[in-house]
């Protein structure tokens, strides 16, 4: 039983019977003093004021909080600001004096977790996140020996955010001064290249941006100055910007660690390098295009734990994900995964891999470029400079007895060709075509010039995707659906369903969206379908005989996961028609 619950029941708050009744029924240890909040055998109120009353007390540490997840930190901490008649301060509302903090070890802060927030002629004020550490405050009054202290609360994540924010703008601007000397006592471009002051900057642009949680990293020359933004769940956001003199020198260095020749601007380049930021590596894939002012450079960030991922977590609703399970199940055939640039057809294919991968199985893939490495499987790079295209790889897989083959991606008649012949002859091939929906992909193979008759003896499942933003769930709340939305999907939207949106806030940038998810469907070719394709059916035939055997459209699908408070209607209606 944890702390807080035995304790609750010392004081005879709650009964010996009444957690004896949760447990009976399943319900685990740590999750007593939630259910009996829920059933309302103790009001959550009761519960804060409680713990609030113990920290004054000293019987608890402030970080006890962090091991209830439904405890709200700063209802708590507000409560105990009253209590303690201290200021509570939310950070997010304030204008920071960021001056007070330039002349003190940012260490020492993150170490107590206060923050230096403003001052006059006789306080500075710190929010700390535990106002009983005396030891913390009185490190901190030492920094600021002519001032008296005033102590405030906010919470650790808040705190630790700002701290975050000025530790990257001190160190940028550091950086920047040291880049400056650098490139003035330095005369060669080599030896600009190697400045370790660029290598450090490089470090700040890609820690930040992989904290940020971009999925890439886009640096662009101005006229005047250098952008570097962040594609944060499918949006860009801007993330430093420096003066014009700091492009020349990172765009060599980036391209330098990716093998490239930074001589070469005429021309676009790919290539790809690892990195270790933040304890963890990092493979990224880099892209240079000439433009107007430089070139833009675009590293993709290849997160090596999501290349592990698998199928059932990658957002698929259940009916979807048997569908496409049982379609791997089967000896032989080809599945496609279809969908533009971006809607995670890659993920798809490398949770598919891993549902595929086993000791007994020959596993080889064809891929431009590897984007994750993996165990148990063979990968071969296309390299159109060697003459090895995905039909010269393609031809030599064959002769190496494989049992399954994933394609990065079907361009041409040639790669489906034989993509088409492999699974006529016993293997198992997934791949990826871009096709708007499921369906359309079954006449894009007809216009690659593949005969309707092997088409449909070779395609098992083709399944479309889209990647729609979530609902931020710090700011997530009710709103009202605009009547002429109602009465245009009625026949999707469940009478009295309440549809929810984020407000905007800290945590999800004031985008009200934190993350994203997988919208899909998953056409089956039954024996009717297969017969109906190589008859050349009609793409509407198709259809009405798909949704006859079950199949849901991916706006159903998209709707769906708006119905359930997911995603909103807007983000579906970007991706998927109705």
């Amino acid at each position: 039983m944890d702390r807080i619950t035995y304790d609750l029941l010392e004081k005879n708050h709650i009964s010996q019977q009444q957690i004896d009744r949760l447990i009976s029924r399943g319900v685990q240890d740590d999750t007593i003093l939630e259910t009996l909040t829920k059933v309302g055998a103790i009001s959550l109120n009761f519960v804060k004021r409680f713990i609030v009353e113990h920290i004054r007390t000293g019987k608890y540490e402030v970080s006890i909080i962090k091991n209830y997840h439904f405890l709200d930190e700063s209802s708590i901490l507000r409560l105990l600001a009253e209590g303690l008649e201290l200021a509570f301060v939310d950070l997010d509302s304030i204008d920071m004096d960021y001056r007070l903090v330039e002349k003190i070890p940012t260490a020492q802060l993150k170490r107590f977790n206060a923050l230096p927030i403003s001052q006059d002629d006789m306080y500075v004020v710190v929010a700390f996140s535990d106002p009983l550490n005396i030891e913390a405050q009185e490190s901190i009054q030492r920094l600021f020996p002519r001032k008296s202290l005033q102590v405030a609360i906010s919470t650790e994540k808040q705190i630790q955010a700002y701290l975050f924010k000025i530790e990257l703008k001190d160190s940028v601007k550091e950086l920047v001064t040291n880049i400056r000397n650098e490139l003035r006592n330095i005369g060669s471009v080599e030896e600009q290249q190697e400045a370790s002051s660029i290598l450090q900057l490089i470090d700040v642009i890609l820690k930040a941006c992989i904290k940020a949680r971009a999925s890439d990293i886009h640096i662009e020359p101005t006229e005047k100055n250098c952008v570097v933004r962040g594609r944060i769940d499918g949006k860009l956001s801007e993330i430093f910007i420096f003066d014009r003199d700091i492009y020349p020198p990172l765009a060599s260095r980036i391209k330098l660690l990716a093998n490239l020749d930074i001589a070469e601007r005429r021309k676009p380049q790919d290539g790809r390098f690892s990195a270790l930021v933040m304890d963890a590596e990092f493979d990224f894939r880099l892209s240079t295009l000439p433009i107007l002012y430089g070139e833009s450079i675009v590293m993709r960030i290849l997160d090596k734990t999501k290349a592990l991922v698998k199928l059932e977590e990658s957002g698929m609703d259940q009916e979807s994900y048997k569908k496409l399970i049982k379609a791997l199940e089967a000896p032989f055939g080809i599945i496609l995964v279809t969908g533009p640039t971006g809607s995670g057809k890659t993920t798809t294919l490398y949770g598919a891999l891993n549902e595929l991968r086993n000791v007994e199985d020959k596993v080889i893939t064809v891929e431009d470029p590897v984007e994750y490495r993996m165990n148990l499987i063979q990968q071969v790079q296309v390299n159109p400079k060697v003459g090895l295209s995905f039909a010269d790889a393609l031809r030599s897989i064959l002769r190496q007895d494989p049992d399954k083959i994933m394609i990065g991606e079907i361009r041409d008649h040639e790669t489906l060709e034989i993509a088409i012949k492999a699974a006529l002859t016993g293997h198992m091939v997934i791949s990826t075509l871009h096709t708007n929906d499921a369906i359309s992909a079954i006449t894009r193979m007809s216009d690659m010039g593949i005969q309707s008759y092997l088409i449909s003896g070779a395609v098992v499942a083709i399944q479309a995707q889209r990647l729609v933003r979530k609902i931020c769930s710090s700011c997530k709340k009710e709103v009202e659906l605009p009547m002429s939305l109602r009465e245009q999907y009625s026949k999707f939207i469940p009478a009295g369903t309440v549809f929810y949106a984020g407000g905007g806030c800290k945590e999800c940038n004031g985008s009200g969206y934190m993350g994203r998810e997988m919208i899909c469907e998953v056409l089956v070719i039954s024996e009717e379908i297969s017969s109906m394709i190589a008859r050349e059916a009609s793409k509407d035939d198709i259809l009405k005989q798909a949704q006859a055997e079950g199949f849901i459209g991916m706006f159903e699908n998209g709707m769906n996961k708006a119905i359930e408070g997911i995603t909103t209607i807007d983000e579906i209606l970007k991706v998927a028609k109705g």
